[in-house]
């Protein structure tokens, strides 16, 4: 529940213009304190969010009916600038959202559980080349809906959201949490890695188990043999160059069917050889 200065009643209300000027004076305090607020500007009519993750965080938020009396209110608030500061770290969202005063909001999200990040993460094994790609959403339909499925991917589910707002208004989701839902969405547009931040998870383990797919299987105990020669071609995934066979003795008498080194498979020194014997048998014939 949100509380607030006005018992149950609600404040009167205050136009936009006002609104900015509050906005501006507290973060000129807050910086003028050292905090670095990091607040949610866009575009007056453009999309909230318009990168994969940052449209697939709001395109999560709204497929809950629980969200939908409420969410309208809070695109209206993050798209005129009254999110004047939101930070994202490990399992928690605090915003400063700008309304008949300045409230603070926050949202505490549950950790992704450890079963179910090493599921999502043997589903996409093998499928996400660099963590560049995973962070600029370019992945293949399947893997794009294993990441933002509903109850098996990354986004978290509505009984794992808790939000608090200092604001008078009693219901459990406040325009003002409804504006910083939606800035998060906004905020992944520009660090699409705080989504893992905020779960508690590292993404790029997705990209490493691209090389955990293929890993190589267990060195051999002590006294077990080496792996073969087109066994390891096999786990590398490359051509090893075939071993020189050793040279074999030369046969003595022609047999059938086997190749005989003639002069020009033979050194310079067995060729003269064989010229010289050949000029003896041509004299004998001669004699």
């Amino acid at each position: 529940m949100a509380y607030g200065t006005y018992y149950g009643a609600f404040p009167p209300y205050v136009p936009v213009a006002e609104r900015r000027k509050r906005a501006a004076k507290k973060l000129a305090q807050l910086r003028k304190k050292g905090h670095a607020p990091a607040p949610i500007v866009l575009a007056p009519r453009g999309a909230i969010a318009k990168t994969f993750w940052g449209k697939s965080w709001c395109d999560h938020l709204e497929s809950y009916a629980d969200y939908a009396s409420r969410l309208p209110r809070g695109r209206s608030y993050v798209r005129n600038g009254s999110v004047i500061d939101l930070q994202i770290a490990k399992g928690e969202v605090r915003a400063l959202v700008s309304g008949s005063e300045i409230y603070e909001a926050t949202v505490a999200i549950e950790m992704l559980a450890s079963k179910r990040w090493h599921a999502v993460r043997r589903e996409c094994a093998g499928q996400i080349g660099t963590v560049v790609e995973l962070l600029a959403g370019k992945l293949s339909r399947a893997v794009m809906e294993k990441l933002c499925h509903r109850e098996r991917g990354l986004f978290p589910g509505a009984r794992e959201i808790e939000m608090r707002c200092s604001c008078p208004d009693g219901a459990w989701l406040c325009k003002h949490l409804a504006a910083v839902l939606y800035g998060v969405g906004a905020r992944l547009d520009e660090s699409p890695e705080l989504l893992f931040t905020l779960r508690g998870v590292d993404g790029a383990e997705l990209a490493a188990a691209a090389g955990d797919a293929g890993a190589l299987l267990a060195a051999p105990a002590a006294g077990e043999c080496e792996i073969a020669g087109g066994e390891l071609a096999d786990i590398f995934g490359i051509d090893l160059e075939p071993a020189v066979p050793a040279a074999a003795p030369k046969p003595r008498g022609g047999r059938r069917g086997t190749a005989r080194a003639g002069p020009r498979a033979a050194g310079p020194g067995a060729r003269a050889g064989a010229r010289r014997r050949t000029e003896k048998a041509r004299g004998r014939r001669g004699a």
